[in-house]
């Protein structure tokens, strides 16, 4: 197998890898700028520099030629070599800025050079914290600067589309951007103008930055020269808590982290997973975090007197059994939610089935045309296979209503989704049949017609298991904490400062920012347990760990199994 040496450590590797990413894959790190492992390789910021040599090849016997010692004689290139653009090949000797002053040097005066124009706005640029040229120049910089004359000056606060801005000035020019939307997104809307020094990133004349995934630039920008116009000047990376887990504006679960401050949700990026969205993440996922934000309920709520009345959790309980004991199994209608976890869905059908009742159904969300043939699909819900893998299959629209029309649905319990909200019944259909509701915000629409309503904890609340379109199980953990915040919660919610996390105690804490609602897993015990069919759990680890043994769709999606990247289950059908 192929050899390398790196800093006088021997390393095999395999085909003709680039030596910049394979040093990231070994964990030598390597300061650069302009590489990403998604995008052609420019080489242009030249901060990957190394000392490159191959051993002396004795032009008689073909062999490599030996010193005093025994040791092959290395013959180094004259000039440093980019690492980022540097095939590997056998007998390679690198040398990094650990074992060479050489590229030491080069590295500090290539970021003197960056650092020429670059403006002083640390203390107000939102890349400030997790700012790649920052930490660079920190590690590798010069200590000062000998630059005594004025700054270049570029436009600042550019608007390039609706949800990005520029400021020239910090740009370093590493292309990553233009990169981006002429390599990945193909939109070809951003361009460099101008030459040398004054030279930036641009929108072409007369267009707009409006590519649906134009916020993956803000991520790739190693410098804060491009910015979220929702997200500038509201926090700082060390306010903040990052909890990986996954969007749910499609099917097809792309990977992120969602930022908390305050114990409010106030930005969302994209976390790589080759397996499900690589490195990218659609602007609408991005945006999408106002939900966990507004219109949250507070408390549990039950009809009197014509009239949603808050009450004790017991309470809410006690009338929701109270609804469902007197009613025929058969005439309940259950309605699962491609929205709710895999473990939430369960629970539910398991409920049914102890009730005599039919398998539970889901209300599919499409819309045609959203889709894209990457990472946005025209099913707008996170778990719809999760829903069909485990029996729940789409509603038939006409059957329901049919049976409802004639008195044979007696009760509708409704598992966080919005019957009439997505036309499935009126509010008027509804009136006169009791409806127990488990939802996330104050406007969905079946709540006027509820008689039990159960605040239900959203996906950054809560913890479980979805299911993409292509089959990936994927767990989520709560970025936030509610206000009856259980321990398993408190075991996996997400650390707003690396010394706390979202409780009273915390100096980020915000108290009116803590809703009061509970996981579905957690409600649908208590009103089973009312009606005489316990359902405990001492978690939803254990309830996936029992879906997994028992339904052959998921087999293998355990909590250890998934991790943070998921696994991919077998094809609904095939051979498990």
């Amino acid at each position: 197998m192929p050899r390398i040496t790196i800093d006088g450590t021997v390393y095999e590797f395999e085909g003709r890898p680039k030596l910049l990413q394979f040093c990231l894959d070994h964990g030598i790190e390597l300061p650069h700028f302009c590489y990403h492992p998604a995008l052609s390789i420019p080489a242009n910021c030249r901060q990957c520099l190394v000392e490159v040599g191959m051993p002396v090849i004795d032009r008689e016997t073909g062999k490599p030629k030996l010193d005093e010692n025994g040791q092959p004689v290395i013959q180094f290139m004259p000039k440093l070599q980019t690492s980022c653009s540097l095939d590997m090949a056998d007998g390679m000797v690198v040398k990094t800025h650990r074992t060479s002053e050489k590229v030491a040097r080069a590295q500090r005066d290539n970021l003197e050079f960056l650092l020429i124009n670059h403006p002083l706005d640390c203390p107000i640029c939102d890349q400030a914290g997790k700012c790649p040229l920052q930490i660079q120049a920190y590690k590798y910089g010069p200590e000062g600067s000998r630059f005594e004359f004025l700054k270049v000056h570029k436009p600042k606060r550019v608007k390039l589309g609706p949800r990005v801005m520029l400021d020239a000035e910090r740009c370093i020019n590493c292309t990553r951007c233009v990169r981006f939307t002429d390599e990945i997104s193909k939109s070809h809307q951003l361009t460099i103008i101008e030459r040398g020094v004054k030279n930036y990133p641009i929108t072409p004349p007369g267009v707009e930055f409006d590519d649906p995934y134009s916020m993956n630039v803000i991520d790739l920008c190693p410098v804060g020269a491009l910015t979220s116009i929702d997200a500038r000047f509201k926090a700082r990376p060390w306010e903040m808590s990052a909890t990986p887990s996954i969007t749910i504006t499609n099917a097809k679960g792309s990977n992120c982290y969602y930022w908390v401050r305050d114990n409010l949700i106030v930005e969302i990026t994209a976390r790589a997973n080759a397996a499900v969205n690589g490195y990218w993440l659609p602007d609408e996922d991005r945006l999408d975090y106002h939900r966990f934000n507004e219109n949250r309920p507070d408390g549990p709520e039950v009809r009197r007197d014509g009239r949603l009345v808050r009450v004790r959790w017991e309470e809410a309980y006690d009338r929701a059994a109270e609804l469902l004991a007197g009613i025929d199994g058969r005439r309940i209608l259950f309605l699962g939610s491609a929205y709710a976890t895999v473990e939430d869905n369960y629970l539910l059908k398991r409920l049914a089935e102890a009730l005599g009742a039919d398998t539970p159904v889901y209300i599919p969300h499409l819309e045609p045309g959203h889709g894209d043939g990457w990472l946005r699909t025209d099913d707008r819900t996170p778990n719809a296979q999760g829903c069909q893998r485990l029996g729940i299959l789409p509603v038939d629209e006409a059957l329901v209503r049919s049976r409802l029309e004639s008195g044979e649905i007696q009760a509708i319990y409704v598992l966080e989704d919005d019957p009439v909200g997505s036309g499935l019944f009126t509010a008027e259909a509804l009136a006169d049949i009791p409806v127990i509701l488990h939802y996330y915000n104050t406007t969905n629409q079946t709540l006027a017609v509820a008689d039990v309503a159960l605040p239900a904890a959203t996906v950054v609340e809560t913890v479980g298991t979805y299911v993409n379109c292509d089959g990936h199980a994927q767990r989520v953990r709560p970025a936030k904490a509610i206000r009856t915040v259980n321990r398993v919660l408190m075991q996996e919610i997400g650390k707003s400062r690396l010394d706390q996390h979202g409780t009273p105690y915390d100096r980020w804490y915000n108290e009116k920012h803590q809703v009061d609602c509970k996981p579905s897993w957690e409600i649908l015990p208590e009103v089973a347990q009312r009606l005489g069919h316990p359902l405990r759990y001492k978690g939803p680890k254990y309830i996936m760990q029992e879906i997994a043994e028992t339904i052959p769709a998921f087999a293998g999606a355990t909590y250890e199994a998934m991790g943070l990247e998921g696994v991919r289950l077998a094809e609904i059908g095939a051979e498990v």
